[in-house]
């Protein structure tokens, strides 16, 4: 009786334990995916078993369907994991070896002086061109392209860096092993994937991706400009092997159960695939084989994330734990990183703490901590005080509210990052970044900080510039004035208001950019955005 008395008290703690994380997942859900919006559906498994599995907003907005967690998304980069799994059992077969030259396979493909393996492009640390950063790209995005196609377009780039030099993200390299696998295997990838994946783990809603082809539960993609509009349209040749496959959050735990269970390839195989990569120095790289490497507040994770035209989604898994979240959205406008993050950390027991600031700011102490700082990783952040508010500002980024959670440390209000100063005394002898394992330093610098001088414009002077300005084929800058204040809005992002320096030169306090009207031939105005060092022209449409 009191073994039967104890398992009725652990059984109803569990249930307990069970309500509580719906009620705070539900809680968080709800505040970021509202009804009659784009939606998203999250699940949360434990020991392969879900514990949780909602879906929340609208799955298509245009005939008013509701999303459930039946619906099947684009899941962009997760694809990565299927692409390195694919070359994995190549290598099992004895077919290929990951230090094999990508010119085995690829004859025409330019070494630069350089070996490139194919390890290199599994792990981001090739220093080829990633296409999907490069402008003439943009002009391909509805081409139905072959793979040698898309391989021509980006092979004669200078490269970034020398192989395993670096660790950039890198979407052709990716690419190039899509169309490795089909030259070893004879057979067209999504074909190969069909085959070998998809059928053997019974994956009857995964996908190689298809305009054409009637997917039953797909829900449609969106992104913002102001308001929602349908996804720009993109060619499933061009993410292809990078970012093509669709699936749903009951196939995608199908599939971590398979990886778990080492069903596709021997233990030791999978272990690879989870191991940091190091640098020719030496250096581990949050990244193995297809799978990214952190933690969540110390429990070690491998997990993805993806973004596509439309669609945004993040899946996590703790081995110690052996938990899973997953969580899919269809809008590109939210990224579901930071909340599937919080969303582990409450399931495992160690949850992040809200942003909130847990000390009242010293703004003499503060003020000794702002200036300009120059990271390890070439990046400069800027350090500010406006009032009592303390502010971070990446070079070329967004400007974020930083809170006081004790003298040297701070908590960004929004996301998982945290900056805390070493000092000595007065002087700051270095900054650290921490976003969830990955810590970045830096030093503060003489530089001074930017500073622009705002000045008041003629709202008729400012309504000379209302309009649409094309950046690249699908991305524009809608400006609009509202209540004499000039606003700009670039395709799947947020509304911000520009503040004048002269009549035709603006700057944005929110992100480091800066935008010039130029009056054309026909007397209307275009415009050059500064960003990043970088003049991009926009022209009016």
């Amino acid at each position: 009786m009191k073994k039967l008395f104890s398992l009725l008290l652990l059984a109803f703690a569990f249930a307990s334990s069970a309500q509580s994380l719906t009620a705070d997942f539900d809680a968080m859900l709800k505040a970021k995916f509202k009804p009659g919006e784009s939606g998203a559906v999250a699940l949360v498994a434990k020991a392969g078993k879900p514990i949780y599995r909602q879906a929340f907003g609208m799955a298509d907005m245009e005939n008013n369907i509701p999303m459930r967690p039946e619906h099947v998304f684009e899941v962009g980069s997760i694809t990565k994991q299927f692409t390195a799994v694919s070359i994995l059992m190549l290598m099992e077969q004895g077919k290929l070896k990951l230090d094999d030259p990508v010119t085995k396979f690829i004859p025409s493909f330019p070494m630069h002086g350089h070996t490139i393996t194919i390890h290199h492009l599994l792990t981001h640390t090739s220093g080829i061109k990633s296409y999907t950063g490069m402008e003439k790209w943009t002009k391909t995005w509805r081409q139905d392209m072959k793979p040698m196609e898309m391989i021509d377009l980006f092979k004669n780039e200078p490269m970034d860096f020398a192989p395993g030099e670096k660790w950039s993200y890198n979407n052709s390299a990716y690419f190039m092993l899509g169309y490795i696998i089909e030259v070893v295997s004879g057979i067209p990838y999504p074909e190969f994937l069909e085959k070998n994946i998809f059928t053997p783990l019974g994956l009857k809603n995964t996908y190689y991706g298809s305009q054409s082809k009637i997917i039953r539960n797909r829900a449609q993609g969106y992104q913002k400009q102001g308001e929602f509009v349908n996804a720009e349209y993109l060619s499933f040749t061009q993410p292809y092997s990078a970012g093509s496959i669709l699936s749903n959050v009951d196939d995608l735990l199908t599939w971590q159960l398979a990886v778990n269970t080492n069903k596709l390839l021997k233990k030791e195989t999978y272990q690879l695939a989870f191991t940091p990569v190091k640098l020719n120095n030496g250096k581990p790289q949050e990244y193995g084989y297809g799978w990214g490497i952190g933690d969540v507040n110390g429990s070690a994770t491998i997990e993805h994330s993806g973004g596509i035209f439309g669609f945004a989604t993040n899946e996590i898994y703790l081995p110690k734990e052996d938990m899973y979240v997953v969580l899919l959205t269809n809008c590109d406008c939210s990224d579901p990183t930071d909340l599937s993050t919080r969303m582990a950390g409450k399931a495992i027991g160690k949850p992040y703490p809200d942003p909130v600031a847990k000390i009242k700011l010293d703004p003499a102490w503060a003020k000794n901590l702002t200036g300009v700082y120059d990271f390890e990783d070439g990046a400069t952040r800027y350090i500010t005080l406006e009032g009592d508010q303390m502010y971070s500002q990446r070079t070329g980024g967004s400007k974020f509210k930083v809170l006081p959670f004790d003298k040297n440390t701070f908590v960004f209000e929004e996301g998982l990052s945290s900056l805390t100063f070493v000092t000595e005394g007065n002087t700051v002898k270095e900054i650290q970044m921490k976003n969830r394992a990955l810590v970045t330093k830096g030093k503060k610098s003489d530089k001074p900080l930017p500073s622009r001088m705002e000045i008041p414009v003629d709202a008729g002077v400012l309504q000379q510039y209302a309009g649409t300005y094309e950046i690249q084929p699908g991305f524009n800058l809608v400006m609009t004035v509202e209540d004499g204040h000039l606003m700009s809005q670039a395709t799947g992002q947020g509304k911000f208001e520009l503040f004048a320096e002269s009549p035709t030169k603006f700057f944005l306090k929110v992100v480091d950019a800066q935008v010039e009207f130029t009056k054309n031939a026909d007397g209307k105005f275009d415009l050059v955005l500064h960003q990043g060092g970088q003049k991009i022209p926009g022209k009016r449409k």
